[in-house]
């Protein structure tokens, strides 16, 4: 019995230091311009949402050891896709006014950011003024 427990951990030791060498596409590129914004905003915008909705993300350590970072630059690339405050200017007015409406709505309801990036970011949990002063930049008339 004690032999099939150290095999079976020898075997899952190295199917671990193995999955280690499957390379994963972290990426961060220049964008085309930011939102423009008040200070505050772009300030919450950073800390709440850039590491996920921007090519600005700040990798951490955890992105670098599989399978976590398989999952990591899976949901990274699934929140760019979506919306990437990098290439804000590059989208057109329209697209801009329904993102913003659609930041609205998910800051105002808590379904953003998600619980678990807020376990391992609580700097990232939005105050209630954080929601107000961003929910003030979403109803703006203004295009960017």
């Amino acid at each position: 019995m004690k032999r099939y427990a150290l095999y079976s951990a020898t075997l899952v030791l190295l199917i671990l230091v193995g999955v280690q060498f499957i390379p994963v596409k972290r990426m961060n590129r220049l964008g085309s311009g930011d939102p423009q914004a008040p200070r505050n905003v772009q300030w919450i915008l950073r800390r709440a949402c850039y590491d996920c909705h921007s090519t600005e993300t700040r990798w951490p350590i955890w992105a670098y050891v599989a399978p976590v970072s398989w999952q990591v630059v899976a949901d990274v690339d699934k929140a760019r896709k979506f919306l990437n405050f990098s290439d804000w200017a590059s989208y057109d007015s329209v697209t801009q006014r329904a993102l913003r409406m659609n930041i609205d709505r998910v800051t105002a309801t808590h379904q953003m950011p998600l619980w678990y990036y807020l376990t391992l970011h609580p700097d990232a949990k939005l105050s209630p003024m954080d929601r107000a002063a961003l929910a003030a930049w979403t109803r703006q008339g203004t295009t960017d």
